[in-house]
């Protein structure tokens, strides 16, 4: 059985508490991990909360990342859609891992979108441009 997409859930525990409460640091880090597995941007929007924490999202054209900071939890809730399997899930972990320097980490893939369709027949890669591109 063949999937249209591979998601991986991080939860990131232990982190520093002014890395997880820095709205332009985690845009940067999440646009960052995107690049890193060679994904195409499509859009970015993230917001902090008053007295703390962030939420954000960057669209890619093969999916999405998200993420959620308890920065006084030092945790974050970050996930990582992928479709196809040309892009690799785990670089953007990779990358994120050494940017929110973690103490402890859970970590979850799924296959997303397993159909019943003769193995071959969905696609590999995904080549959707985002407009004005």
């Amino acid at each position: 059985m063949d999937a249209l997409g591979r998601h991986i859930i991080l939860e990131y525990y232990g982190c520093p508490m002014e890395l997880l409460n820095g709205h332009e640091f985690i845009e940067e880090v999440m646009v960052g991990a995107a690049r890193a597995m060679r994904a195409t941007l499509v859009s970015v929007h993230f917001h902090q909360f008053n007295p703390h924490g962030v939420s954000g999202a960057v669209v890619i054209s093969e999916s999405h990342l998200t993420i959620h900071t308890w920065p006084e939890f030092g945790y974050a809730a970050i996930d990582v859609f992928t479709c196809g399997d040309v892009i690799d899930p785990w670089e953007a972990h990779r990358y994120l891992k050494e940017r929110f320097k973690p103490t402890k980490e859970s970590i979850m893939e799924f296959k997303r979108g397993c159909l019943d369709v003769p193995p071959g027949s969905l696609p590999t890669s995904y080549s959707i441009k985002p407009e004005g591109a």
